[in-house]
């Protein structure tokens, strides 16, 4: 087994007591039965899951995976529809989270409907296979990441109307930050975190720690038609009763917990799990709170442990026994508030958020609890998290403040070494030492100034792999290993396909903000245009302008006439029109005042959306 990390540092901290196989035993409590085969394809059959890659987790662990990661991928790869109390049912291992079904008075209510539209369908076919062709009679959309909604045009297809559908308070702006504002970003950090272009393998990618891996169909989104606003809110779905407690900045910016009294059922999304989870945010999405979360865990306590014989969430197994849900709770409430106060005690001793990082410990009693591992944020990276929440870049030394960018700087010290081929040299022998991290730094620096180094490229993608390898964080290895992959030049290029009724949910406002992204700056530097968009559907007008490089807008009722220049091109259109014409179609049907010049001049300064625009290593 290569050196853990090689820093001395292991992820978690810690070795934990004794597996007593009670975790196992829970994994595969009120187990159904599984989906076979466990592929799922879309429409073009295209495999976009495949539960059944995961087969050979059920041998001992290799040399090239950390024995806990194995182990967590083992648990967490287990596929197929439980009954978890009277009246709830889990889908598990057809996604990166589980769907959660409730049985209501006329059908069934559906918990946070996975990533794709297609292991959606999937799943709720394997539930009612089992119990029956009930209809969907609500969802509950628990957090804002696409792995809880995403989807959801699974469950409920496009043009079904009138089923209630709740939601945090935010919901779909966070949402929308995720997927459309950010896309790029987040798939690159989904890339990186879950290891979707890795081969399932030994060697390769086992798992990403809340989950197997990200689905990669087709991405859906509806609007919710209930928001969550305040802890003991009470809303009932086709007569099944839901108390629920908003958790915003805990795993996600929106998110809610909620207790379903008369199945004595507590739902937490994943703000306690059988992990430490993601508060750095790896998959791209925003950083957690680790104070926020360790005070909604303790109101979760307060307010609705005591009314639970199980809880649940949308990751990992449940946990059944009044004393054991409290018990789960209470540990990750003090971890978290642990992680949160400590960090920030070290940082006001001066220590930088590296310093911090590196001597940061849990105390003995947490540290020995296997739902302290980092498997989906490995401790180091959550403490540096925290420290950058308070500090921003501030604290890391005026050197560092104003550094030069990766390739100049890599430049500059492989000059000041000696040359490429001595730094591999020397990187060799930090590597056979096994200070792998540091010897990953020289590498990197060597590839960034002389990109076709060949024996850098190979030198560093055997420490990535090496690195990977004794990586108990599912993220830590999935990036490693994907970055290893790229240096050998046979990193494929990833695309997902959204769905329209995904673009269709989003306000005006947000569509022209996502349009705003994409202005390239410079080149619409000396353009300057007005338009107005009049939807019919808002009685309302968008007016967008273009100026200086930056794409605003601002709304008014209709017949208002607000102070500026008039705008030279008005549309008035549908919703299905506007998406329509943003899509390229022609203008057809839509009324049209003034110069369509300038739509065309707008989309020529827009760049493309690119899910993989550059690459990922080193």
């Amino acid at each position: 087994m290569a050196e853990h990390r090689g820093s001395g540092f292991p992820e978690g901290a810690g070795t934990p007591g004794p597996d007593d196989g009670e975790d196992l035993r829970e994994a595969g409590r009120g187990f159904v039965a599984a989906q076979v085969p466990g592929a799922v394809r879309d429409a073009d059959g295209r495999v976009v899951w495949d539960a059944d890659a995961y087969g050979f987790l059920t041998g001992p662990p290799p040399d090239t995976a950390d024995p806990l990661l194995w182990r967590q991928g083992r648990l967490r790869s287990r596929q197929g529809l439980y009954e978890v109390t009277d009246g709830v049912y889990q889908v598990r291992g057809l996604d990166l989270a589980h769907m959660t079904l409730v049985e209501s008075g006329h059908g069934v209510v559906v918990v946070d409907p996975l990533g794709s539209a297609e292991t959606a369908a999937a799943a709720l076919a394997l539930y009612r296979g089992h119990r029956g062709p009930r209809p969907v009679t609500g969802v509950v959309l628990a957090q804002a990441h696409t792995d809880h909604f995403g989807g959801v045009g699974g469950v409920l297809p496009p043009g079904e109307e009138g089923v209630p559908v709740l939601a945090p308070a935010g919901f779909l702006e966070h949402a929308v930050s995720e997927t459309v504002y950010a896309g790029p970003v987040a798939a690159r950090g989904a890339v990186r975190a879950y290891g979707t272009v890795l081969p399932k393998a030994p060697d390769g990618q086992i798992g990403a720690g809340p989950g197997p891996t990200a689905s990669t169909g087709t991405l859906t989104l509806v609007r919710p038609t209930v928001e969550v606003v305040r802890a003991g809110q009470e809303e009932v779905v086709d007569g099944v009763r839901f108390v629920l407690q908003p958790a915003p900045g805990a795993g996600a910016p929106a998110a809610t917990n909620f207790l379903l009294p008369e199945r004595r059922a507590l739902f937490v999304v994943e703000n306690a799990a059988h992990a430490l989870q993601d508060v750095p945010a790896l998959c791209g999405a925003r950083a957690g709170d680790a104070r926020a979360w360790a005070r909604f865990l303790d109101a979760t306590v307060r307010l609705l442990a005591g009314s639970a014989d199980v809880l649940l969430s949308s990751h990992h197994w449940p946990t059944w026994g009044r004393e054991r849900v409290e018990r789960l709770l209470c540990g990750q409430r003090d971890l978290f508030a642990y992680l949160h106060d400590q960090t920030l005690r070290l940082a006001n001793q001066g220590l930088t958020a590296a310093e911090a990082a590196e001597r940061f410990r849990l105390p003995p009693p947490l540290e020995r609890l296997w739902r302290s591992r980092g498997h989906y944020g490995p401790l180091d990276d959550a403490v540096r998290a925290v420290h950058r929440r308070w500090t921003g870049s501030g604290e890391d030394g005026p050197a560092r403040r104003w550094g030069h960018p990766p390739a100049d700087a890599g430049r500059r010290y492989v000059e000041c070494l000696g040359g490429g081929d001595a730094v591999v040299a020397r990187a060799r022998e930090y590597a056979a030492a096994g200070d792998l991290r540091f010897a990953a730094t020289l590498l990197d620096h060597v590839v960034l100034a002389e990109p076709g180094h060949s024996g850098a490229r190979g030198e560093l993608a055997s420490v990535y792999r090496r690195l990977g390898y004794a990586s108990a964080d599912g993220g830590r290895r999935n990036a490693y290993l994907t970055a290893a992959l790229e240096l050998q030049g046979e990193l494929p290029k990833t695309d997902r396909a959204v769905a329209p009724e995904a673009v269709s949910a989003l306000a005006v406002d947000q569509i022209v903000d996502s349009l705003a992204a994409r202005v390239n700056g410079p080149r619409a530097w000396e353009m300057h245009l007005v338009m107005d968009w009049s939807l019919v559907e808002e009685s309302r007008v968008w007016r967008l302008t273009l100026s200086n490089g930056a794409l605003t807008s601002r709304s008014f009722a209709e017949g208002e006439q607000p102070p500026g220049a008039p705008a030279g091109l008005s549309l008035t259109l549908s919703r299905t029109q506007l998406m329509a014409m943003l899509g390229g179609a022609p203008l057809e049907g839509v009324d049209l005042q003034g110069d369509p010049a300038i739509l065309g001049r707008l989309v020529s300064v827009l760049d493309a959306p690119d899910l993989m625009p550059g690459p990922l290593a080193p």
